[in-house]
């Protein structure tokens, strides 16, 4: 099957499910990460920027990194440490410094170079707040035209009958900056937490078993091992963000439904609903074919070996 070559914008704050996202991204043949911008969210700005710099390091990818917004657009927001961990990377500790650095222009800016300067084909994958977004179509609406599709992972079909009543993290952390985005009209993929936490989850005995994969796969063993999902009676591991990409990258793997979105940012800051429509503008991630999930995770990082760690 030939597939099209998608050129991204990935816009992230690592912890845990980035962190493993960015390496199924940056070595996929499947697309092009042309700019990583990084945002507050699960971990303070400056430690989910020096995460994403050490992937890339641990990858060997030279892609430019600019470095986001380190507050939400209208308040502050805790963060995630409490699953991330402090560092931000579960159980695997990174080291305090980087051979890879930040460019100098910050992450609004650094956007808007690249989409100003693309072909309109150049997609934003989001899997932090809206932060970033908010800020870059406040200050450059012009850009909005350039974009022809967001995905994101987040937001969750609030009182809808068999999803449960979530309030998304990445949301509810900058919820006016999600109201920007939705009110910008640009075509959206939402990929709702319930999708990595209860379709394409990954169970105790997968995550012990990727330790003896390779060094990608002992990596991922060692961050997964304080990322327990809450909550829940067995033992299991979100794939939030990597599904997010691959909702993207490999459609045929996922079920949509168009909707409209709107976000409560008074009452229950964060609280997504959804309305099912023909007409509606964003197309919600309703289903994840699991087996074949698990099983091309599997081949990718399998491709892998010859990427070595020193732990």
């Amino acid at each position: 099957m030939e597939r099209k070559k998608y050129k991204l914008i990935i816009d992230t704050d690592p912890g845990v499910d980035d962190g493993v996202c960015l390496i199924y991204a940056l070595t996929d043949e499947n697309a092009e990460t042309l700019l990583i911008t990084t945002v507050v969210g699960n971990i303070h700005i400056d430690i989910a920027t020096r995460n994403t710099l050490h992937i890339l390091d641990i990858l060997d990818k030279d892609i430019p990194v600019a470095k986001g917004q380190g507050v939400a657009m209208h308040r502050i927001s805790d963060t995630a440490e409490f699953i991330h961990q402090k560092e931000g990377l579960g159980g695997y500790i990174p080291p305090k410094t980087t051979k890879r650095q930040i460019i100098e222009t910050d992450a609004v800016e650094a956007m808007y170079n690249v989409l100003k300067n693309g072909d309109g084909d150049i997609i934003p994958l989001v899997l932090g707040p809206h932060t970033n977004i908010g800020v870059l179509f406040e200050r450059h609406p012009d850009i909005i035209a350039k974009i022809p599709k967001i995905v994101f992972m987040g937001g969750s079909p609030y009182g809808l009958e068999g999803y449960p009543d979530h309030v998304s993290f990445n949301i509810s952390c900058d919820p006016e900056a999600f109201q920007i985005v939705l009110d910008s009209g640009i075509p959206l993929v939402m990929l709702p937490s319930d999708v990595g936490r209860r379709k394409a989850h990954l169970d105790e005995a997968y995550v012990n078993e990727l330790k003896n994969v390779n060094d990608l796969g002992k990596l991922m063993y060692l961050m997964y091992g304080l990322y327990w999902e809450p909550g829940y009676p067995d033992k299991r591991v979100a794939t939030n963000d990597t599904c997010a990409y691959f909702a993207l990258v490999y459609p045929e793997l996922f079920q949509t439904k168009k909707c409209k979105v709107t976000v409560d940012v008074q009452d229950v800051p964060g609280k997504t609903f959804v309305e099912f429509c023909d007409d509606g503008n964003v197309e919600l991630v309703t289903e994840v074919d699991r087996k074949n999930f698990i099983k091309l995770l599997n081949t990718h990082l399998q491709k892998l070996n010859h990427i070595k760690i020193d732990f």
